[in-house]
């Protein structure tokens, strides 16, 4: 299944790199921090038939097709673009995302950057690698030496967006500055000690199901803002949760949490 997984990721990404930096039109989805494009369209359909060629029975969840549920043990959850907006304005943070789940944990993972060619995947147990080589979060980085990503998206919810402005302005004072590309890239950066940390208040089970798997088989750790672990539940109505998380290694982790203003939220 490793094989499948890394192949749907690869072809994807040819798919992806033949409409970048064309123009392409973006629909509005939920709101107007969350668009598709044809490009969306066509990379899931890609992947699912690639999928479905060699695992018939399995389970698929995907962000624009929703759950397919064939009451198998294995779900593949699939962002065959994460980092749309990106992609839509020319920006090269984006790239493809695929999940193995097992039940209702994620067994392996992989995530790909077409336009750098840069192909992470995971296996739980067994470590992390990028373009086949092993490589581990440092572990002793603190957040004032650290640059910190933290992504934020149009909500209506006042309250939450004042206290996560709030979190913003805390990171900003201990941390030595903020970056944010709101796309799989940031959570990537975690994982080989380029950022400190990664903090996302906005995003669902395809955006970071296997980009948790990634990190913590680097040695880093991903929580619910709230400090509890992140659990899934497999099924139809579980794509509509919001997963406010955090990741990086443990230390700068527990740092953020402590912050007033994110326990609030």
């Amino acid at each position: 299944m490793n094989n499948i997984l890394i192949d749907a990721l690869k072809d994807a990404g040819s798919l992806l790199l033949g409409y970048f930096n064309k123009p392409v039109t973006a629909i509005q989805k939920e709101s107007q921090s969350s668009i598709v494009t044809v490009a969306d369209l066509e990379s899931e359909k890609l992947i699912v038939d690639i999928i479905r060629s060699e695992y018939p029975s399995h389970n698929i969840l995907s962000e624009e097709c929703g759950f397919i549920d064939n009451r198998s043990e294995y779900t593949w959850i699939i962002d065959p673009l994460d980092g749309t907006s990106n992609f839509a304005s020319g920006v090269p943070w984006f790239g493809v995302l695929i999940t193995l789940f097992s039940g209702n944990q994620p067994e392996m993972a992989g995530a790909y950057l077409p336009v750098s060619g840069d192909l992470y995947f995971a296996e739980k147990g067994k470590g992390t690698v990028k373009n086949e080589n092993p490589f581990s979060l440092p572990a002793g980085k603190s957040l004032k030496d650290s640059l910190f990503a933290f992504c934020v998206d149009y909500t209506e919810d006042q309250d939450f967006l004042n206290r996560g402005l709030e979190t913003y302005k805390s990171i900003v004072r201990q941390s030595r500055n903020i970056r944010s590309t709101n796309s799989l890239v940031d959570f990537l950066y975690v994982a080989e000690g380029k950022f400190g940390g990664v903090l996302n208040l906005f995003t669902k089970v395809w955006d970071i199901s296997g980009l948790g798997l990634i990190i913590s088989e680097a040695g880093g750790v991903m929580k619910n803002i709230n400090g509890s672990d992140i659990n899934f539940s497999i099924g139809k109505d579980f794509i509509k949760e919001n997963f406010p998380v955090i990741a990086g290694n443990r230390n700068i982790v527990e740092q953020i949490l402590s912050i007033n203003s994110l326990r609030e939220i």
